[in-house]
C-alpha cells in the first residue's frame, strides 16, 4: 500500500524522480533541453520557486516551493505528462518515460544551505544551444524488463515542429 503523500502550505519539497527502468534518457542534450523547456513552462504556468536541479542520467531532483504548496502533485503530474507526451511525439517512440510516482520529503527547515537558486538564464541557454534535428542513436546495453537482458538499439528523430497539446489541466 502507498504511503500518503504529505502536502503543507508554505514549505520547501525535495523531489526526485526517475525514467522507466534506468534508461539513460538524460544523456541526449535534446532530451535535457526538452526537459528544461518543459520545466520552465511547467514554473510559468504553476509559479513556484525552485533550487538545486540536478538532471542525471536517468533522474531528476530538485527542491521546489510552489506558491500554493497543495498543488505539488498537479504540477509534477502536469510537468511529467507534458514532458513524456512531447518526448513521444518528438521521437515516434510509445510507452511510458517515467517510472513509478515521484518521491518528496516536505523540508521544514527549507532547503541546505548549498541550494542555490536555479540559473534559469543558464538553462535557457542551454536550451537555445542545443540543435533538436538530429537523429541520435544510443545502446541499451544492461538486463531490464524491456530489452529482456539484451543489448538493443533505439533511434530517435528529433525534429522542429510546434509543441504537441499539452495534457489538460
Amino acid at each position: 500500500m502507498r504511503k500518503e503523500r504529505q502536502l503543507a502550505e508554505n514549505v520547501w519539497y525535495r523531489v526526485e524522480t526517475s525514467v522507466n527502468v534506468g534508461e539513460p534518457l538524460f544523456r541526449l542534450p535534446e532530451a535535457k533541453a526538452l526537459f528544461l523547456g518543459v520545466l520552465r513552462e511547467t514554473k510559468e504556468r504553476y509559479g513556484f520557486g525552485m533550487r538545486w536541479l540536478v538532471i542525471e542520467n536517468g533522474s531528476v531532483s530538485f527542491y521546489i516551493k510552489p506558491d500554493d504548496g497543495l498543488k505539488l502533485p498537479l504540477i509534477m503530474q502536469w510537468m511529467k505528462q507534458t514532458f513524456s507526451a512531447r518526448l513521444n511525439v518528438i521521437t515516434g517512440r510509445l510507452g511510458h518515460v517515467w517510472g513509478e510516482r515521484y518521491d518528496s520529503e516536505i523540508m521544514w527547515e527549507g532547503p541546505p544551505e548549498w541550494a542555490k537558486e536555479v540559473d534559469w538564464a543558464a538553462a535557457e541557454a542551454f536550451v537555445a544551444a542545443t540543435p533538436i534535428e538530429e537523429i541520435l542513436t544510443y545502446k541499451l546495453s544492461w538486463g531490464s524488463p524491456r530489452t529482456n537482458g539484451m543489448a538493443t538499439e533505439n533511434r530517435f528523430l528529433f525534429t522542429i515542429s510546434p509543441k504537441p497539446t499539452s495534457p489538460p489541466g
